[in-house]
């Protein structure tokens, strides 16, 4: 009876496992050739971990800081992290922790008030912290963790 229990236990355990993901991480880019030394996210598992992103668009092969100031770079922030979570199989919708990074904690009000729109239903846990400074002098960065489908 031992035995069989034991049997029991451990096919269930493989089972859980194996739903979980493959073992190893998925490595994803959104654009290739990728030109930083990080991957765009990593799926491992259920979970996909986005690199942090900024307010750029790619112009001539290269990208470029939007211009318009925080709300700006957050909207395209927000573009770029949904176009990360559609090549990795998830969605806002499914985001469960993001960072955000500023360059001036003063302009908080205003990036809230883009960030607000792009989770008007549940809001997934939150950091936020002021920056000495952020690549190509972005006024935020944000991060996230998502649950893929």
């Amino acid at each position: 009876m031992r035995y069989i229990f034991i049997v029991i236990f451990l096919t269930a355990g493989l089972t859980a496992c194996a739903s979980l993901g493959p073992p190893y991480p998925d490595f994803i880019n959104v654009t290739e050739p990728w030109p930083y030394p990080f991957s765009s996210a990593v799926r491992s598992g259920p979970y996909l971990f986005l690199s942090g992103q900024i307010g750029t668009k790619v112009e001539d092969g290269k990208p470029v800081l939007v211009q318009g100031g925080i709300e700006a770079e957050t909207k395209q922030t927000f573009a770029n992290i949904k176009a990360i979570l559609d090549k990795g199989n998830s969605s806002l919708d499914r985001v469960i922790k993001c960072t955000v990074m500023m360059a001036d904690m003063a302009e908080w009000p205003k990036m809230n008030d883009v960030y607000t729109t792009f989770f008007p239903g549940k809001k997934p846990a939150r950091s936020a912290f002021g920056a000495t400074a952020l690549a190509l002098g972005a006024r935020v960065e944000i991060e996230c963790i998502a649950l893929v489908k």
